[in-house]
Parts: C-alpha cells; structure tokens; sequence
C-alpha cells in the first residue's frame, strides 16, 4: 500500500486519502453520475505541488488522473492521485499583445471578464463555467468557430509538467513538438500549469438565440439548415431541437414547448449584425427574440449552458453537409410527436476558419466537416447504461447519410477507446502523439 504522507509534506496544497471523510470534496466530476474514489486526491496550490505529486507518482508507481472542473470526466477514478488544479487559477491580460496568461486551473469566465475590459476576448466555447486547459487540449470549438477557428489555434504557449517530472516551456520558440502536441492532442502530455493565448479584438458582438415554436410549423429548422449553405464566413450558428417538460422549474414562455433554439454569434458591429441576422428572423414566426448587442463578458448567455452539476448524457458526432432530406430525419427524431428519450439534438455550423488545414502546426486533426451533431439525452442516470447509448446508434444510423466518418477530441466519448482515437487523428498524427508521450511520459504516469 503507498504511504501518502511524504507527498503530503512535501506540499503547499492539501493531500487526502480514501480513509479520510469526503476525500473528494472539491474535487467531483460535473456529471454526478461519475463518482471518483481514488486512493489520493491533491488539491495543488503552485506548480511545485505539481512537480512533486508528478515525481512522487512517477517514483511509487501509481497513476495521476489531472481535475480541473470536471466537465471532462468520463468515467470514475478509482486509483492513484486525481490531481485537481482548482487552485491553480489566474488571468493576467497583456492588452498590447493581445494575449492573456493564465492558470492552469482557471475557468473560462474569468479570461472572459479581464479580457472584455480591453475589448478582447478568447476563442472560447459555449460554456465559460469549463476548464480553459481542458478545451484548448482538445481543439476547441465554441460560438467564434467560424470566424476564428479552433480554440487552440489561438495556444502561444505553455508551461507543462511532464511525466518525467521536469518543467517544460512548449511553444514555437521551445519544445516545439510538445507544443504542436498540446495545441488539439487531448491526454497523456503532462500537467498544463500556465498557458498564453491569443485574444480576439472584438469591439462589439451580435449575439444571441431567435426561438422558433416547432409545433406551429418546422419550417424555420429545414430554412436555417438551408442559409447555412451560403452563410458568411464571420457568423457561427447552432440550432438546437428541444422539448421543455411542463414543469414549474421551466420558465414560463418554454413550458411544455417544442422549440427551436437558433444560436447566433457575430463579431462585430450591431448594424452589421443586424443586417446579417434579417435572414434569420425572417426564417419564419419568431416566437421569442433574445437576439442583439452582447456585452462581451456575457458571451455565455447565447447558449446559458448548465452552470450547476447534474447527470447529464452527452454524445457527439460530425456531418459533412445538410440538406432539407436531413432536416426531416432529424425533426422526425426529436422533433414534435418525438418519444425519444432525449432533450434534443443540436446542430453546429462550423467549416470556415476551422477547415484551415494545420496538422504540421497543431494536433487538432481531422477538419473536413462543416457541423456538428450532438445528442442531450434525458437526464436519468437509468437509462444512462443502455437506453441512451442505443438510441444514439439510432441517430447515428438515421442521419448516416450526412455523418462524417470523423470526430474533433473533445467530442470523444471515450479518448481510452482505440476505434475513437482512430476517428479522431489520422494514423500520421496519432503516431506522432504516440511519439511525443513515450517522450515525455514513459512510465504512463498521466491516465484519462
């Protein structure tokens, strides 16, 4: 059995065990129906509790599952060291570089709030209550897609703690190849402690969600899905089907209603956003309207992802294009009259910016889809086991007409999963990772 108290002397941050009361506290995974159980949980305070949590694992031989917020959490761990960075959060905004340093424990909302009082802002995603690290490892793709790519296609570089327990700078003018690693090559590459990023000069955002009664006619969903074939490069829009129960926790213009959700996002000034977005509302009757100017700092309240953890059943796919055939599969899925299992199906609109081809610079991958198609399942941890993932068969065997052969790493269900992994890289690029984490993790001391 590994005796844990000489780590725990060696720390500034705070280390318990199993046989200590809520040894998890601050420490569990977004979605509750994960629960972590490691022998250890150390709560970092500075990139030398890192340093030595790495070298301490590395030496006794046991395995470090890294924990930011746990969105990324995909299956429960039950060994060794879960290593949560929380306390490794901060923002520091070079407003003449454009750039932000930041924590490797920070939160996307706080990137977002420093960097807005400049007029700048992240390639984020949707959700600014996510890890920065985690997204930027996986590629990155949020409500700035088209027009500004990957979230980590904006890395400048990154302080990283490798599994052979050295500090490393990667970046383009040092380690170059565990830069290029980092920048969309999702695990095994060590723990990211300060990362810099490049910001966006976004004076101004038009940004917001037009909604759409489906029962009153799907004409809105079959029309959007049809603009988006010639749609500007600079706008980004989703379109989400959902079904709201009747329940008093809905507020009150959604309650018991079949809408369409269409996201929207376009960086620049409201005039031009307005314009831009006339098409959209005239895509039929617009039952609610909460599209406009958006303060940067609010940039989360296009989509108003969960901030609150709860079990949650998510599963992604991408598609190569879409047509009215399409359309109709889909609202036949999760449309009015629907009885399946879920909360809705979104669609994506990305391509643009994200079809750049970087696989010598970046190892995001695959990026020859133009959307992306992800399933909410219901929330009941019942059907989690084999309700849900056959009902995504189902949809993925309906709309296999469209669906791209490929996936974007964070859309990976599983990244321990080799026929995932082969989806997801081409076979160049998963031997070059293979490569760089033999490198840099030889002992395999990081674990998803």
């Amino acid at each position: 059995m590994t005796d844990y108290s000489t780590l725990a002397d060696r720390l500034t941050g705070t280390l318990t065990t199993r046989d200590e009361p809520d040894h998890t506290a601050g420490a569990t995974a977004f979605n509750l129906t994960v629960q972590h159980d490691p022998d250890a949980v150390v709560h970092a305070a500075t990139e030398e509790d890192v340093l030595q949590t790495v070298r301490f694992a590395a030496a006794e031989g046991v395995p470090i599952h890294l924990h930011t917020t746990g969105h990324g959490a995909h299956a429960a761990y039950e060994t060794g060291i879960l290593l949560a960075l929380g306390g490794l959060s901060s923002v520091a905004i070079d407003p003449a570089a454009r750039t932000a340093k930041v924590g490797g424990g920070t939160r996307w909302a706080d990137v977002v709030a420093a960097a807005a009082e400049h007029g700048l802002a992240p390639v984020t995603g949707s959700s600014t209550n996510v890890g920065v690290v985690g997204f930027l490892v996986g590629g990155g793709l949020g409500p700035l897609a088209r027009s500004h790519g990957f979230g980590s296609d904006h890395v400048v570089s990154a302080r990283v703690v490798t599994g052979n327990g050295e500090v490393v700078d990667a970046s383009s003018y040092g380690d170059t190849e565990l830069y290029w690693a980092l920048r969309g090559g999702k695990t095994g590459l060590g723990v990211v402690t300060e990362i810099t990023l490049a910001l966006a000069e976004v004076p101004s955002l038009y940004a917001g969600t037009l909604f759409f009664d489906l029962e009153e006619s799907t004409e809105p969903y079959a029309r959007w899905l049809d603009w988006t074939t010639t749609a500007p490069t600079d706008v980004t829009t989703s379109g989400l089907i959902v079904g709201f129960p009747d329940l008093e926790v809905v507020p009150s213009p959604m309650r018991g209603k079949h809408l369409f959700a269409l996201h929207v996002a376009y960086p620049g000034p409201e005039d031009d956003g307005a314009a831009l977005s006339e098409p959209l509302r005239e895509l039929g009757s617009v039952y609610l309207d909460d599209l406009g100017p958006l303060p940067l700092a609010d940039v989360a309240r296009i989509t108003n992802d969960p901030t609150q953890p709860g079990p949650s059943f998510l599963r992604g796919a991408t598609l190569t294009h879409v047509d009215r055939d399409f359309a109709e599969a889909v609202l036949a899925l999760a449309g009015p009259g629907s009885d399946l299992p879920i909360m809705g199906l979104e669609v994506r609109h990305v391509g643009a910016a994200t079809a750049v081809e970087t696989s010598e610079t970046d190892a995001v991958g695959f990026r020859d889809f133009d959307y992306t198609l992800t399933m909410l399942g219901a929330p009941d941890p019942a059907l989690f086991g084999e309700v849900l993932p056959s009902v995504f068969a189902r949809v993925e065997e309906t709309v296999a007409p469209w669906r791209s052969p490929h996936l974007t790493p964070n859309w990976m269900a599983d990244p321990r999963d080799p026929d995932e992994e082969a989806r997801t890289w081409p076979a160049g690029v998963r031997a070059r990772l293979a490569a760089v984490r033999a490198a840099y993790d030889p002992a395999h001391v990081f674990q998803a």
